[in-house]
Protein backbone atom coordinates (compact mmCIF):
# COMPACT_ATOMS: atom_id res chain seq x y z
CA UNK A 1 0.00 0.00 0.00
CA UNK A 2 2.49 2.13 0.45
CA UNK A 3 4.21 1.87 -3.04
CA UNK A 4 0.81 2.85 -4.08
CA UNK A 5 0.04 6.25 -1.93
CA UNK A 6 3.85 7.03 -3.08
CA UNK A 7 2.99 6.31 -6.88
CA UNK A 8 0.02 8.30 -6.80
CA UNK A 9 1.77 11.37 -5.19
CA UNK A 10 4.52 11.25 -7.79
CA UNK A 11 1.93 11.25 -9.97
CA UNK A 12 -0.13 14.31 -8.40
CA UNK A 13 2.95 16.32 -7.19
CA UNK A 14 4.04 17.03 -10.99
CA UNK A 15 0.99 18.12 -12.66
CA UNK A 16 0.79 20.55 -9.49
CA UNK A 17 3.79 22.41 -9.41
CA UNK A 18 3.69 22.48 -13.29
CA UNK A 19 -0.41 23.98 -13.52
CA UNK A 20 0.34 25.96 -10.27
CA UNK A 21 3.16 28.26 -12.31
CA UNK A 22 0.56 27.66 -15.22
CA UNK A 23 -2.22 29.38 -13.77
CA UNK A 24 0.27 31.83 -11.65
CA UNK A 25 1.94 33.13 -14.97
CA UNK A 26 -1.38 33.63 -16.67
CA UNK A 27 -3.33 35.55 -13.75
CA UNK A 28 0.31 37.84 -13.55
CA UNK A 29 -0.29 38.67 -17.03
CA UNK A 30 -3.76 39.79 -16.25
CA UNK A 31 -2.80 41.88 -13.86
CA UNK A 32 -0.33 43.63 -15.99
CA UNK A 33 -3.03 44.08 -19.06
CA UNK A 34 -5.23 45.53 -16.00
CA UNK A 35 -2.31 47.83 -15.08
CA UNK A 36 -0.32 48.46 -18.17
CA UNK A 37 -1.60 51.90 -18.95
CA UNK A 38 -0.14 52.74 -15.51
CA UNK A 39 3.35 51.72 -16.01
CA UNK A 40 3.76 52.43 -19.49
CA UNK A 41 5.54 55.27 -20.35
CA UNK A 42 6.72 55.83 -16.57
CA UNK A 43 10.70 55.17 -16.86
CA UNK A 44 10.45 52.31 -14.57
CA UNK A 45 13.82 50.07 -13.62
CA UNK A 46 13.97 46.87 -13.63
CA UNK A 47 14.14 46.95 -9.42
CA UNK A 48 11.02 48.36 -9.18
CA UNK A 49 9.09 46.10 -11.93
CA UNK A 50 10.54 43.03 -10.63
CA UNK A 51 9.21 44.09 -7.17
CA UNK A 52 6.02 44.89 -8.49
CA UNK A 53 5.81 41.59 -10.20
CA UNK A 54 6.75 39.78 -7.13
CA UNK A 55 3.42 41.15 -4.95
CA UNK A 56 1.38 40.63 -8.12
CA UNK A 57 2.15 36.92 -8.32
CA UNK A 58 2.15 36.82 -4.53
CA UNK A 59 -1.71 38.37 -4.59
CA UNK A 60 -3.00 35.72 -7.27
CA UNK A 61 -1.85 32.94 -5.53
CA UNK A 62 -5.30 32.50 -3.71
CA UNK A 63 -7.04 32.21 -7.62
CA UNK A 64 -3.81 30.03 -8.72
CA UNK A 65 -3.71 27.39 -6.19
CA UNK A 66 -7.28 26.33 -6.45
CA UNK A 67 -7.44 26.09 -10.00
CA UNK A 68 -3.88 24.65 -9.96
CA UNK A 69 -5.34 21.86 -7.55
CA UNK A 70 -8.45 20.89 -9.73
CA UNK A 71 -6.18 20.41 -12.98
CA UNK A 72 -3.60 18.43 -11.22
CA UNK A 73 -6.51 15.71 -9.92
CA UNK A 74 -7.86 15.92 -13.09
CA UNK A 75 -4.98 15.37 -14.93
CA UNK A 76 -3.44 12.83 -12.49
CA UNK A 77 -6.73 10.19 -12.54
CA UNK A 78 -7.97 11.58 -16.06
CA UNK A 79 -4.08 9.58 -17.10
CA UNK A 80 -4.65 6.83 -14.58
CA UNK A 81 -7.94 6.04 -16.10
CA UNK A 82 -7.25 6.55 -19.34
CA UNK A 83 -3.80 3.72 -18.78
CA UNK A 84 -6.18 1.42 -17.16
CA UNK A 85 -3.90 2.08 -13.89
CA UNK A 86 -6.78 3.01 -11.68
CA UNK A 87 -8.94 -0.14 -13.48
CA UNK A 88 -6.10 -2.48 -12.21
CA UNK A 89 -5.94 -0.60 -8.78
CA UNK A 90 -9.66 -1.06 -7.90
CA UNK A 91 -9.22 -4.72 -9.83
CA UNK A 92 -7.01 -5.38 -6.74
CA UNK A 93 -9.51 -4.55 -4.38
CA UNK A 94 -8.70 -1.11 -3.55
CA UNK A 95 -11.42 1.44 -3.85
CA UNK A 96 -11.34 4.85 -4.88
CA UNK A 97 -10.92 6.33 -1.80
CA UNK A 98 -8.28 4.39 -0.21
CA UNK A 99 -6.76 5.51 -3.35
CA UNK A 100 -7.04 9.33 -2.72
CA UNK A 101 -6.05 9.04 0.89
CA UNK A 102 -2.82 10.17 0.18
CA UNK A 103 -3.56 13.39 -1.85
CA UNK A 104 -6.50 14.01 0.98
CA UNK A 105 -3.99 14.49 3.30
CA UNK A 106 -1.71 16.18 0.87
CA UNK A 107 -4.82 18.59 0.06
CA UNK A 108 -5.68 19.40 3.82
CA UNK A 109 -1.82 20.45 4.86
CA UNK A 110 -2.25 22.75 0.99
CA UNK A 111 -6.00 24.33 2.92
CA UNK A 112 -4.30 24.77 6.12
CA UNK A 113 -1.07 26.16 4.39
CA UNK A 114 -3.43 28.58 1.99
CA UNK A 115 -5.00 30.05 5.73
CA UNK A 116 -1.96 31.17 7.32
CA UNK A 117 -0.90 32.59 4.01
CA UNK A 118 -4.02 34.20 3.39
CA UNK A 119 -4.13 35.48 6.96
CA UNK A 120 -0.33 36.48 7.50
CA UNK A 121 1.22 36.63 3.84
CA UNK A 122 -1.38 38.18 1.62
CA UNK A 123 -2.40 41.41 3.48
CA UNK A 124 1.38 42.54 3.84
CA UNK A 125 1.72 41.66 0.09
CA UNK A 126 -1.54 43.38 -0.41
CA UNK A 127 -0.36 46.50 1.33
CA UNK A 128 2.75 46.97 -0.50
CA UNK A 129 1.36 45.70 -3.61
CA UNK A 130 -0.76 49.06 -3.40
CA UNK A 131 1.30 51.12 -2.09
CA UNK A 132 3.57 50.61 -4.56
CA UNK A 133 0.91 51.01 -7.89
CA UNK A 134 0.08 53.89 -6.10
CA UNK A 135 3.56 55.47 -6.25
CA UNK A 136 3.58 54.50 -9.86
CA UNK A 137 0.25 56.44 -10.81
CA UNK A 138 1.54 58.98 -8.78
CA UNK A 139 4.83 59.41 -10.75
CA UNK A 140 4.41 61.72 -14.56
CA UNK A 141 5.88 59.67 -17.63
CA UNK A 142 8.97 59.91 -18.75
CA UNK A 143 9.72 62.69 -20.62
CA UNK A 144 10.19 62.11 -24.61
CA UNK A 145 9.58 65.13 -26.73
CA UNK A 146 8.31 63.43 -30.24
CA UNK A 147 8.70 65.86 -33.27
CA UNK A 148 6.11 67.74 -34.83
CA UNK A 149 3.83 67.88 -31.65
CA UNK A 150 3.43 69.82 -29.07
CA UNK A 151 5.16 68.17 -25.61
CA UNK A 152 2.75 69.57 -22.35
CA UNK A 153 4.69 67.14 -19.54
CA UNK A 154 6.46 69.66 -18.45
CA UNK A 155 3.70 72.35 -16.57
CA UNK A 156 2.96 75.97 -17.74
CA UNK A 157 4.87 75.24 -20.87
CA UNK A 158 4.65 73.60 -24.73
CA UNK A 159 7.56 72.44 -26.58
CA UNK A 160 7.57 71.38 -30.20
CA UNK A 161 10.18 70.23 -32.22
CA UNK A 162 10.73 69.45 -36.23
CA UNK A 163 13.57 67.09 -35.48
CA UNK A 164 15.95 65.24 -33.53
CA UNK A 165 19.35 63.53 -33.96
CA UNK A 166 19.14 60.00 -32.64
CA UNK A 167 22.87 59.90 -31.81
CA UNK A 168 23.82 63.20 -30.18
CA UNK A 169 19.91 64.18 -29.25
CA UNK A 170 20.49 67.34 -30.73
CA UNK A 171 16.62 69.15 -31.43
CA UNK A 172 16.23 70.68 -34.34
CA UNK A 173 13.95 74.18 -34.91
CA UNK A 174 12.67 74.32 -30.77
CA UNK A 175 9.34 76.36 -30.01
CA UNK A 176 8.61 77.05 -26.62
CA UNK A 177 5.05 78.41 -25.02
CA UNK A 178 5.36 80.00 -21.45
CA UNK A 179 1.84 79.73 -19.98
CA UNK A 180 2.58 80.55 -16.62
CA UNK A 181 0.41 84.12 -17.01
CA UNK A 182 -3.08 82.86 -17.02
CA UNK A 183 -4.50 85.74 -18.64
CA UNK A 184 -2.76 86.24 -21.73
CA UNK A 185 -1.18 82.39 -22.08
CA UNK A 186 0.71 83.04 -25.29
CA UNK A 187 2.63 86.22 -24.35
CA UNK A 188 6.49 84.53 -23.81
CA UNK A 189 7.39 82.76 -26.68
CA UNK A 190 10.84 81.33 -27.58
CA UNK A 191 12.22 80.27 -30.96
CA UNK A 192 15.80 78.93 -31.53
CA UNK A 193 17.56 76.71 -33.94
CA UNK A 194 18.74 74.11 -31.94
CA UNK A 195 18.49 72.65 -28.89
CA UNK A 196 19.67 69.94 -26.21
CA UNK A 197 18.19 68.34 -23.40
CA UNK A 198 19.71 67.21 -20.40
CA UNK A 199 17.82 65.85 -17.24
CA UNK A 200 18.98 65.59 -13.92
CA UNK A 201 16.75 63.01 -11.87
CA UNK A 202 18.79 63.81 -8.86
CA UNK A 203 17.62 67.17 -8.45
CA UNK A 204 14.60 67.15 -9.60
CA UNK A 205 15.42 69.90 -12.53
CA UNK A 206 15.74 69.58 -16.40
CA UNK A 207 18.22 71.72 -18.22
CA UNK A 208 17.74 72.58 -21.73
CA UNK A 209 20.25 74.69 -23.52
CA UNK A 210 19.12 76.50 -26.77
CA UNK A 211 21.26 77.90 -29.48
CA UNK A 212 20.87 80.54 -31.66
CA UNK A 213 17.49 81.70 -31.09
CA UNK A 214 15.05 84.53 -30.27
CA UNK A 215 13.01 85.39 -27.21
CA UNK A 216 9.45 87.60 -27.56
CA UNK A 217 8.09 88.94 -24.21
CA UNK A 218 5.25 90.94 -23.87
CA UNK A 219 5.39 93.33 -21.46
CA UNK A 220 2.10 93.53 -19.91
CA UNK A 221 0.86 94.77 -16.15
CA UNK A 222 0.29 91.36 -13.68
CA UNK A 223 -2.35 93.62 -11.89
CA UNK A 224 -4.80 94.42 -14.76
CA UNK A 225 -7.35 92.71 -14.70
CA UNK A 226 -8.42 93.30 -18.67
CA UNK A 227 -5.79 94.15 -21.45
CA UNK A 228 -6.21 96.80 -23.41
CA UNK A 229 -4.69 97.35 -26.90
CA UNK A 230 -1.88 99.39 -25.87
CA UNK A 231 -0.62 96.69 -23.41
CA UNK A 232 -0.69 93.72 -25.62
CA UNK A 233 1.74 96.13 -28.20
CA UNK A 234 4.12 96.30 -25.58
CA UNK A 235 6.59 93.60 -26.08
CA UNK A 236 10.37 92.64 -25.60
CA UNK A 237 12.52 90.67 -28.27
CA UNK A 238 16.24 89.45 -26.86
CA UNK A 239 18.21 87.51 -29.45
CA UNK A 240 20.61 85.04 -28.40
CA UNK A 241 23.58 82.78 -29.14
CA UNK A 242 22.95 80.26 -26.25
CA UNK A 243 20.12 80.29 -23.73
CA UNK A 244 20.31 77.76 -20.83
CA UNK A 245 16.67 77.01 -18.84
CA UNK A 246 16.05 75.36 -16.02
CA UNK A 247 12.64 74.01 -15.51
CA UNK A 248 11.63 71.43 -12.77
CA UNK A 249 10.91 68.10 -12.78
CA UNK A 250 8.54 67.44 -9.96
CA UNK A 251 6.25 64.02 -9.96
CA UNK A 252 8.71 62.59 -12.42
CA UNK A 253 10.80 60.89 -9.60
CA UNK A 254 9.22 57.55 -8.34
CA UNK A 255 8.53 59.05 -4.88
CA UNK A 256 7.30 55.90 -2.16
CA UNK A 257 3.91 56.81 -0.56
CA UNK A 258 3.94 56.03 3.54
CA UNK A 259 2.26 52.36 3.46
CA UNK A 260 0.57 53.91 6.67
CA UNK A 261 -2.05 55.59 4.21
CA UNK A 262 -3.35 52.14 3.25
CA UNK A 263 -2.84 50.13 6.28
CA UNK A 264 -6.12 50.99 7.67
CA UNK A 265 -7.60 49.16 4.40
CA UNK A 266 -9.85 46.02 5.00
CA UNK A 267 -7.80 44.01 2.59
CA UNK A 268 -4.22 44.74 4.22
CA UNK A 269 -5.14 43.22 8.05
CA UNK A 270 -4.95 39.82 9.33
CA UNK A 271 -8.11 37.92 11.39
CA UNK A 272 -7.26 39.70 14.74
CA UNK A 273 -6.77 43.62 13.18
CA UNK A 274 -10.09 42.89 11.11
CA UNK A 275 -11.97 42.13 14.13
CA UNK A 276 -10.05 45.31 16.07
CA UNK A 277 -11.49 47.17 12.77
CA UNK A 278 -14.89 45.57 13.09
CA UNK A 279 -15.16 46.49 16.88
CA UNK A 280 -13.78 50.64 16.23
CA UNK A 281 -15.51 50.79 13.37
CA UNK A 282 -19.20 49.25 15.48
CA UNK A 283 -18.44 51.98 18.35
CA UNK A 284 -18.00 54.38 15.93
CA UNK A 285 -21.04 53.88 13.84
CA UNK A 286 -22.74 53.67 17.27
CA UNK A 287 -22.21 57.24 18.24
CA UNK A 288 -24.02 58.30 14.52
CA UNK A 289 -26.79 56.31 15.36
CA UNK A 290 -27.19 58.36 18.82
CA UNK A 291 -26.51 61.35 17.37
CA UNK A 292 -29.36 60.57 14.46
CA UNK A 293 -31.85 59.14 17.78
CA UNK A 294 -31.15 62.73 19.85
CA UNK A 295 -31.27 65.04 16.44
CA UNK A 296 -34.67 63.52 16.06
CA UNK A 297 -35.68 63.61 19.05
CA UNK A 298 -35.14 67.34 19.93
CA UNK A 299 -36.51 67.71 16.46
CA UNK A 300 -39.88 66.82 17.52
CA UNK A 301 -40.02 67.60 20.92
CA UNK A 302 -38.37 71.10 19.76
CA UNK A 303 -41.84 73.29 20.24
CA UNK A 304 -42.73 71.54 23.17
CA UNK A 305 -39.34 72.53 25.28
CA UNK A 306 -39.32 76.10 23.63
CA UNK A 307 -42.72 76.64 25.34
CA UNK A 308 -41.37 75.42 28.36
CA UNK A 309 -38.70 78.19 28.17
CA UNK A 310 -40.77 80.71 27.44
CA UNK A 311 -43.00 79.99 30.33
CA UNK A 312 -39.86 80.07 33.08
CA UNK A 313 -42.51 80.63 35.95
CA UNK A 314 -44.40 77.26 34.69
CA UNK A 315 -43.35 74.38 36.76
CA UNK A 316 -41.28 71.29 35.07
CA UNK A 317 -42.99 68.63 33.78
CA UNK A 318 -41.81 66.04 31.99
CA UNK A 319 -41.72 65.90 27.84
CA UNK A 320 -44.17 63.32 27.66
CA UNK A 321 -46.39 64.56 30.09
CA UNK A 322 -47.27 67.88 28.38
CA UNK A 323 -50.75 67.83 26.67
CA UNK A 324 -50.14 68.73 22.59
CA UNK A 325 -51.35 71.96 21.62
CA UNK A 326 -53.90 72.35 18.47
CA UNK A 327 -51.39 73.60 15.85
CA UNK A 328 -53.62 74.21 13.54
CA UNK A 329 -55.90 76.75 15.57
CA UNK A 330 -52.48 78.24 16.77
CA UNK A 331 -51.89 78.60 12.97
CA UNK A 332 -55.61 79.58 11.38
CA UNK A 333 -55.46 82.46 14.07
CA UNK A 334 -52.69 84.06 12.61
CA UNK A 335 -52.33 87.06 10.18
CA UNK A 336 -51.90 85.88 6.48
CA UNK A 337 -47.99 87.43 6.68
CA UNK A 338 -47.12 85.88 10.36
CA UNK A 339 -48.52 82.64 8.25
CA UNK A 340 -46.37 83.09 5.67
CA UNK A 341 -43.22 84.06 8.23
CA UNK A 342 -44.26 80.49 10.28
CA UNK A 343 -44.47 78.52 6.83
CA UNK A 344 -40.71 79.87 5.79
CA UNK A 345 -39.09 79.64 8.93
CA UNK A 346 -40.72 75.92 9.01
CA UNK A 347 -39.29 75.32 6.10
CA UNK A 348 -35.77 76.79 6.50
CA UNK A 349 -35.89 74.67 9.85
CA UNK A 350 -36.81 70.96 8.10
CA UNK A 351 -34.31 71.83 5.37
CA UNK A 352 -31.33 72.59 7.62
CA UNK A 353 -32.59 69.50 9.67
CA UNK A 354 -32.78 67.47 6.79
CA UNK A 355 -29.31 68.22 5.87
CA UNK A 356 -28.08 67.48 9.13
CA UNK A 357 -29.40 63.91 8.90
CA UNK A 358 -28.36 63.45 5.39
CA UNK A 359 -24.85 64.14 6.52
CA UNK A 360 -25.63 61.73 9.73
CA UNK A 361 -26.95 58.94 7.50
CA UNK A 362 -23.58 59.32 5.00
CA UNK A 363 -21.56 59.09 7.86
CA UNK A 364 -23.89 56.23 8.75
CA UNK A 365 -23.33 54.17 5.49
CA UNK A 366 -19.79 54.36 5.25
CA UNK A 367 -19.34 52.90 8.76
CA UNK A 368 -21.73 50.11 7.48
CA UNK A 369 -19.85 49.53 4.20
CA UNK A 370 -16.68 49.46 5.82
CA UNK A 371 -17.63 47.11 8.73
CA UNK A 372 -19.29 45.14 5.91
CA UNK A 373 -15.62 44.96 4.10
CA UNK A 374 -14.30 43.80 7.19
CA UNK A 375 -16.57 40.38 7.44
CA UNK A 376 -15.95 39.46 4.40
CA UNK A 377 -12.57 39.59 4.42
CA UNK A 378 -12.89 37.57 7.49
CA UNK A 379 -14.92 34.63 5.14
CA UNK A 380 -12.65 35.42 2.48
CA UNK A 381 -9.39 34.18 4.22
CA UNK A 382 -11.72 30.75 5.35
CA UNK A 383 -13.29 30.13 1.16
CA UNK A 384 -9.92 29.95 -0.04
CA UNK A 385 -8.73 26.77 1.92
CA UNK A 386 -12.17 25.58 1.62
CA UNK A 387 -12.11 26.49 -2.16
CA UNK A 388 -9.04 24.05 -2.60
CA UNK A 389 -10.45 21.07 -0.88
CA UNK A 390 -13.65 21.41 -2.74
CA UNK A 391 -11.79 21.46 -5.83
CA UNK A 392 -9.87 18.31 -5.48
CA UNK A 393 -12.93 16.39 -4.59
CA UNK A 394 -14.18 17.69 -7.58
CA UNK A 395 -11.42 17.20 -10.28
CA UNK A 396 -9.83 13.92 -8.90
CA UNK A 397 -13.27 11.83 -9.15
CA UNK A 398 -14.22 13.87 -12.56
CA UNK A 399 -10.85 12.73 -13.90
CA UNK A 400 -11.91 9.32 -12.76
CA UNK A 401 -14.57 9.37 -14.27
CA UNK A 402 -13.79 10.98 -17.68
CA UNK A 403 -10.34 8.83 -18.13
CA UNK A 404 -8.81 11.46 -20.43
CA UNK A 405 -5.15 12.68 -19.03
CA UNK A 406 -2.74 15.49 -20.20
CA UNK A 407 -3.38 18.58 -20.92
CA UNK A 408 -6.64 18.52 -23.52
CA UNK A 409 -9.78 17.84 -21.81
CA UNK A 410 -8.76 18.44 -18.24
CA UNK A 411 -8.13 21.91 -18.89
CA UNK A 412 -11.29 22.60 -20.71
CA UNK A 413 -13.27 21.02 -17.90
CA UNK A 414 -11.13 22.68 -15.32
CA UNK A 415 -11.26 26.13 -16.74
CA UNK A 416 -15.23 25.60 -17.04
CA UNK A 417 -15.55 24.78 -13.41
CA UNK A 418 -13.56 27.93 -12.63
CA UNK A 419 -15.08 30.17 -14.85
CA UNK A 420 -18.49 28.97 -13.45
CA UNK A 421 -16.90 29.13 -9.83
CA UNK A 422 -15.26 33.01 -10.21
CA UNK A 423 -19.08 33.94 -12.06
CA UNK A 424 -20.99 32.50 -8.63
CA UNK A 425 -18.59 33.75 -6.40
CA UNK A 426 -18.15 37.66 -7.93
CA UNK A 427 -22.57 37.43 -7.82
CA UNK A 428 -22.27 36.25 -3.65
CA UNK A 429 -19.83 39.27 -3.19
CA UNK A 430 -21.95 41.55 -5.06
CA UNK A 431 -24.67 40.95 -3.11
CA UNK A 432 -23.41 40.94 0.45
CA UNK A 433 -21.70 44.22 -0.63
CA UNK A 434 -24.66 45.51 -1.45
CA UNK A 435 -26.59 44.27 2.08
CA UNK A 436 -29.27 42.41 -0.10
CA UNK A 437 -27.82 38.89 1.39
CA UNK A 438 -26.25 38.45 4.57
CA UNK A 439 -21.96 38.47 4.59
CA UNK A 440 -21.71 35.00 5.15
CA UNK A 441 -24.67 33.66 2.71
CA UNK A 442 -22.71 35.80 -0.01
CA UNK A 443 -18.85 34.53 0.58
CA UNK A 444 -20.22 31.17 0.99
CA UNK A 445 -22.71 30.71 -1.94
CA UNK A 446 -19.49 29.48 -4.38
CA UNK A 447 -18.69 26.87 -1.40
CA UNK A 448 -22.37 25.73 -0.85
CA UNK A 449 -23.26 25.05 -4.68
CA UNK A 450 -19.85 22.93 -5.27
CA UNK A 451 -19.74 21.06 -2.00
CA UNK A 452 -22.72 19.07 -2.86
CA UNK A 453 -21.68 18.46 -6.47
CA UNK A 454 -18.07 17.30 -5.35
CA UNK A 455 -19.74 15.23 -3.25
CA UNK A 456 -21.82 13.73 -6.18
CA UNK A 457 -19.49 13.48 -8.12
CA UNK A 458 -16.91 11.23 -5.47
CA UNK A 459 -19.77 8.86 -5.06
CA UNK A 460 -20.56 8.48 -8.71
CA UNK A 461 -17.12 7.61 -9.40
CA UNK A 462 -16.45 5.22 -6.22
CA UNK A 463 -19.72 3.24 -7.80
CA UNK A 464 -18.16 3.15 -11.09
CA UNK A 465 -20.90 5.60 -12.61
CA UNK A 466 -21.15 6.08 -16.70
CA UNK A 467 -21.85 9.31 -15.89
CA UNK A 468 -19.47 11.29 -18.32
CA UNK A 469 -18.81 8.10 -20.92
CA UNK A 470 -19.70 9.02 -24.55
CA UNK A 471 -20.01 5.21 -25.52
CA UNK A 472 -22.39 4.64 -22.60
CA UNK A 473 -24.63 7.21 -24.02
CA UNK A 474 -23.79 6.05 -27.66
CA UNK A 475 -25.06 2.10 -26.70
CA UNK A 476 -27.71 3.76 -24.87
CA UNK A 477 -29.48 5.77 -27.57
CA UNK A 478 -28.60 2.85 -30.23
CA UNK A 479 -30.57 0.33 -28.11
CA UNK A 480 -34.05 2.94 -27.78
CA UNK A 481 -33.89 3.57 -31.17
CA UNK A 482 -33.73 -0.53 -32.00
CA UNK A 483 -36.54 -0.84 -29.51
CA UNK A 484 -38.06 1.81 -31.44
CA UNK A 485 -37.52 0.26 -34.52
CA UNK A 486 -38.92 -3.36 -33.35
CA UNK A 487 -41.92 -1.86 -31.49
CA UNK A 488 -43.18 0.03 -35.06
CA UNK A 489 -42.24 -3.08 -37.05
CA UNK A 490 -44.19 -5.69 -34.96
CA UNK A 491 -47.32 -2.58 -34.59
CA UNK A 492 -47.32 -2.54 -38.44
CA UNK A 493 -47.37 -6.93 -38.59
CA UNK A 494 -50.63 -6.74 -36.05
CA UNK A 495 -52.20 -4.19 -38.55
CA UNK A 496 -51.72 -6.19 -41.39
CA UNK A 497 -52.99 -8.97 -40.02
CA UNK A 498 -56.22 -7.29 -38.29
CA UNK A 499 -56.78 -5.85 -41.49
CA UNK A 500 -56.47 -9.48 -43.09
CA UNK A 501 -58.95 -10.45 -40.82
CA UNK A 502 -61.35 -8.15 -41.25
CA UNK A 503 -61.93 -9.19 -44.60
CA UNK A 504 -61.65 -12.90 -44.16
Amino acid sequence: MKKLHLFILKSYLGPLAMTFFISLFILVMQFLWRYVDDLVGKGLDFFTLGELMFYASVQVIPMALPLAILLASLMTFGSLGENYELTAIKASGVSLLRTMKPLIYVTIVISVLAFSFSNNVLPWANLKLYTLLWSVKQKKPELEIKEQVFYDGIDDFRIKISGKDPESGLMHDVMIYDHRDSRNPNSNVTIADSGKLQIAKDNGFMKLTLFDGIRFEENVQNERKRLDSRSKQRFRKDVFKKQVALFEMDGHNLERTDEQLFSSHDRMKNLNQLRDGIDTLSTQREVVVDEISKQTDNFYFQQRRYHQRRNKEAPKVAIDSVAPSNTDSLFLSMSDHQQMIAIEGAKRQVQDNRSQLEGKLSRYRNYQGKITKHFMEVHRKFTLSFACFIFFFIGAPLGAIIRKGGLGMPVVISVLFFIFYYIVDTLGVKFAKEGAWHVYQGMWLSSAILFPLGAFLTYKSATDSTLLNADAYIIFFQKLFKREKFDLKNRLDKEKEDETNTKT
